[in-house]
């Protein structure tokens, strides 16, 4: 099968939001989403935006997509790519896209001199840990992720 790698666009906003519905069904988490057409627009595809997207299309078919931005490491004095989402449908995993999607997001890393890429994975997520460990990515098992969400973001800048 033919597949290509592109910077998703305006006109991807409904599949967009269609993988991340489904990304969201697969971990388990459907009743998080909030994100519209309009938020994505908003947020992927404003003037300055913050995030980037990317759309795995096979024989012209859009499968899969991937969402991530630029952090910082200041023991690297380097930027990275951490990865907000990377999802390829169910029926077309298995078949090298995954990887090609990581390849292309770590030709972009090397072309923007970053340090690192980055990812979370849900701990009970094993097909997805397998793979990552395949491609040679060393989990961070000595660090623990802290989440302020809007409410607690609220108050504390009040």
């Amino acid at each position: 099968m033919n597949y290509k790698i592109r910077k998703a666009n305006i006109s991807d906003s409904q599949i967009i939001l269609n993988f991340i519905k489904e990304l969201a069904v697969y971990e388990q988490l459907e009743g998080k989403v909030v994100a519209t057409i309009d938020s994505i627009n908003a947020t992927l595809f404003c003037d300055n935006p913050k995030v980037e997207a990317l759309i795995l299309e096979v024989d012209v078919s859009p499968v899969g997509f991937a969402v991530f931005f630029h952090n910082y490491s200041t023991f690297l004095s380097k930027h990275g790519i951490y990865i907000e989402d990377i999802y390829v449908k169910d029926t077309y995993r298995g078949f090298g896209y995954g990887k090609a999607i990581f390849k292309h997001i770590c030709m972009l890393a090397k072309e923007r001199d970053c340090g690192r890429v980055e990812w979370w994975c849900l701990d009970w997520n094993k097909p997805s840990i397998d793979f990552y460990l395949k491609l040679g990515a060393e989990p961070m098992s000595d660090w623990t992720v802290y989440r302020l969400n809007k409410k607690e973001i609220d108050e504390i800048a009040s």
